[in-house]
């Protein structure tokens, strides 16, 4: 369920928690350059900070958040407990941690990271126990494909509300898409824009001339039309706003279908599969 307020577009979790359908990723940004890019993305409009502790800016998230004006309900932060911290005991103090970097007394969105072999289900148990005691007001998954999403409902009481994944026309995952829609579990898409390796796809050229939009925000709209929350990374403040203006216009249904029909299974990450 999509609602709009002021521009700004929410998706609704399957626990009833609003969150802005597109955020800002904030992957390797660091120092003043991490700070003003995120302060500058509040002040265009962004309400949703996408950071996790293997990033390493934390830090930089939680000085930036806390010199705005914008108050702490009104943004959506989201982090992610790091893989060498993955296990029950070690989750929940990584979360500690976290919270403590990020200058909050709870978070919107915890994720797992990686699906790490043989800490999924202790992983999930603690964020489980994070959740029942509201420190946080969803969890979810982060590189979850179908298996571990089967495996996860083996043994998960609480279902992931987000599952995070590298997406994009050019590795448009529709079994996990599909998958995920029926299960009630929001897609949120890291590398959207397959960081400007497409840009000059002439198809999608093409589409950007036609509604008078630039590729990214062809393919950032391509994204919400599919109800995917997308995260594009920027720290130029002109791509910032480019990023954001795209609540403005739709894609007919014939593109929304041409655009995915350029996928190439492209990944400019590792494939999640080494982990099972």
């Amino acid at each position: 369920m999509v609602s709009q307020s002021n521009k700004q577009v929410f998706t609704r979790l399957n626990n009833g928690v609003e969150m802005p359908i597109l955020g800002l990723g904030v992957y390797d940004m660091h120092g003043k350059e991490a700070e003003q890019a995120i302060q500058n993305a509040l002040e265009i409009g962004y309400r949703l900070v996408d950071t996790a502790a293997m990033y390493g800016n934390e830090k930089e998230v939680g000085n930036a958040i806390k010199k705005s004006d914008i108050p702490r309900a009104e943004i959506f932060i989201t982090s992610k407990v790091n893989n060498i911290d993955q296990g029950y005991d070690s989750t929940l103090h990584a979360f500690e941690r976290s919270l403590g970097n990020l200058r909050t007394e709870y978070l919107d969105l915890y994720l797992i990271h990686w699906p790490i072999r043989g800490k999924r289900r202790e992983t999930w148990k603690a964020l489980e126990k994070i959740y029942k005691e509201g420190q946080v007001r969803a969890i979810g998954v982060a590189n979850y494909l179908i298996p571990f999403l089967e495996e996860l409902g083996t043994y998960g009481i609480v279902v992931p509300a987000v599952n995070q994944i590298e997406f994009s026309p050019y590795l448009f995952l529709k079994e996990l898409y599909q998958f995920c829609k029926k299960q009630d579990v929001q897609l949120q898409a890291y590398s959207p824009l397959v960081r400007g390796k497409k840009f000059e796809d002439p198809r999608l050229v093409n589409l950007a001339r036609k509604y008078g939009k630039t590729p990214a925000q062809i393919i950032l709209r391509w994204d919400i039309e599919l109800g995917v929350s997308p995260i594009p990374k920027s720290v130029n403040p002109l791509r910032l706003k480019e990023n954001f203006d795209v609540f403005d216009f739709s894609l007919t249904k014939e593109d929304v279908a041409l655009i995915g029909s350029f996928n190439e299974n492209l990944r400019l990450v590792d494939d999640p599969m080494v982990f099972f």
